[in-house]
């Protein structure tokens, strides 16, 4: 890389291991032979959002991210006890309302029982690395309110660019909520009244593309970044980033001892294009002035990695 600072670039579900050290306020300056180990958290100027602490900043609840899964998913599949007694699950293409409840299409009229105990399953597989998942309790019901219906169909047409049968419509109520981060990870109950207050992520709709170009365009301002950001000693071959959110991104480091998580945060709330660029090219600047010795870095870096596979 030259000596010019990097070009502003264009423009991720979190993991529990991680944990930010809580390093004080002030530090004094790092030799340049040391510089590698710390880490400057930058204020990105250009946001808005006023800052907000470590803790809270490193990544979306679990309601927000069970309404981010619901609000992607094209699709789920809805489980009922048949007249039988055997369990009959079906898939079904369904939008969420303002609330965060699934409305299904649901043609057969096996499961098409109002009043029934149901469960609703939806995940969202990210980037072909994690797969978050979202299982909702509840009850079937036929909406019958004219604006509700509106309402429903507006956002069917929005998300399938297609008009939608409204006899075919069900609702399912949100009674509980059972949220998982991937396959193979314990499931967290998220309160009900959580999830319907939740707000899907604002960037939801954009994290596949920028975690393709900054994998595809940016590949050593990413593993550079892990490099400064994260305390470490794995031999990496490979660092990718897995998705991006409001309070940072979610990478996977391949080593010969496995794929770990990690997850950066930004120093702010982001909420759109303009922030995510601002606050990644702030951090991929600061992080190519520490490693080559023109800054010493200021505040905490990321401690623990999860080793995934």
């Amino acid at each position: 890389m030259s000596l010019s600072s990097p070009s502003l670039l264009s423009s991720p579900l979190p993991s529990p291991a991680t944990v930010l050290s809580k390093k004080p306020a002030s530090l004094r300056a790092v030799p340049s032979g040391t510089a590698r180990r710390g880490v400057r958290v930058v204020a990105a100027a250009a946001a808005a959002a006023p800052p907000v602490s470590a803790a809270s900043r490193a990544r979306p609840s679990a309601a927000e991210v069970a309404r981010t899964v619901v609000e992607l998913a094209p699709s789920g599949t809805l489980s009922v006890v048949g007249p039988d007694g055997w369990p009959l699950g079906v898939g079904a293409r369904f939008v969420a309302d303002a609330a965060g409840a699934p409305a299904l299409c649901l043609a057969a009229a096996e499961v098409a029982v109002p009043d029934a105990p149901s469960s609703f399953h939806v995940e969202f597989r990210q980037s072909g690395a994690r797969t978050p998942q979202c299982t909702m309790l509840g009850a079937l019901t036929k909406p019958s309110d004219e604006s509700v219906l509106k309402k429903l169909s507006t956002r069917w047409q929005k998300k399938f660019g297609e008009e939608i049968d409204q006899d075919l419509l069900y609702l399912i109520s949100v009674d509980r909520v059972l949220h998982m981060e991937d396959f193979n990870e314990d499931g967290m109950w998220v309160v009900p009244s959580e999830y319907t207050s939740a707000e899907p992520d604002p960037l939801r709709n954009s994290a596949e593309d920028f975690v393709e170009e900054f994998n595809s365009k940016h590949a050593e301002d990413v593993h550079r970044i892990y490099s400064i950001y994260v305390e470490s000693d794995l031999q990496v071959a490979d660092v990718k980033m897995i998705w991006v959110d409001r309070l940072g991104f979610d990478l996977h480091v391949h080593s010969g001892e496995g794929v770990f998580a990690v997850r950066i945060p930004f120093s702010r709330d982001v909420s759109d294009e303009k922030g995510v660029k601002s606050s990644f090219n702030m951090m991929s600047h600061h992080a190519w002035e520490v490693e080559k010795s023109y800054a010493s870095p200021e505040f905490e870096k990321v401690q623990f990695l999860k080793k995934v596979r």
